[in-house]
């Protein structure tokens, strides 16, 4: 880690955040543990390609929580600090409204989406896809995440990071040949 990014990191207060993610402990993810985990697992994966911008990290905390869980409003996240305000506009980004399917919601991200939501977008999914296991998911399931994963976040990772993509394109391969079937398709470039 560099200088820079260690006094960064030194000066981030995450505590706040931290508090509003354990409102995920309670919420269960199909490969054991839970919300609350992933929301780190989450932070750690945008901390391990050096972002240490304090907005993206703070909305790493809790980019679920507005899905997963309804004791959470927005005038608690505005008001935790003077990053707040972005940090909702940021997490709304990347929370799926109830009248979006998958595939529109994050068509919107790709065609739409700020460079944040596409990084935090890209962060998540590497930490869902290293929970893809054949022993929790059926193959069907896995088949279907690969295919939106091609269709929708790797594009959104070769605009954003190429060691991201680099990572996304392992993890599939990997996934591929553990179910022993291998998919062609890998994206159309959109135009914005």
């Amino acid at each position: 880690m560099e200088n820079y990014e260690e006094e960064a990191l030194e000066q981030l207060v995450l505590a706040p955040y931290v508090q509003k993610s354990t409102a995920l402990r309670g919420k269960f993810r199909y490969v054991g543990g839970n919300q609350f985990r992933h929301a780190f697992s989450t932070f750690a994966i945008l901390l391990d390609y050096h972002y240490i911008d304090p907005v993206l990290l703070k909305a790493s905390m809790i980019h679920d929580v507005f899905e997963d869980v309804e004791c959470v409003s927005k005038e608690e996240i505005v008001r935790l600090d003077q990053d707040g305000p972005q940090v909702y506009d940021l997490v709304m980004e990347v929370t799926r409204q109830p009248n979006l399917t998958k595939a529109e919601f994050l068509e919107r991200i790709l065609l739409e989406g700020s460079t944040n939501a596409k990084i935090l977008k890209c962060a998540d999914r590497i930490s869902n896809i290293t929970d893809l296991h054949s022993d929790t998911f059926d193959k069907e399931f896995i088949k279907r995440y690969i295919e939106e994963t091609k269709e929708f976040v790797i594009p959104m990772a070769m605009e954003v990071n190429q060691h991201m993509l680099f990572e996304l394109k392992d993890l599939i391969k990997q996934r591929e040949k553990s179910m022993n079937f291998t998919s062609h398709f890998w994206p159309l470039h959109r135009k914005k």
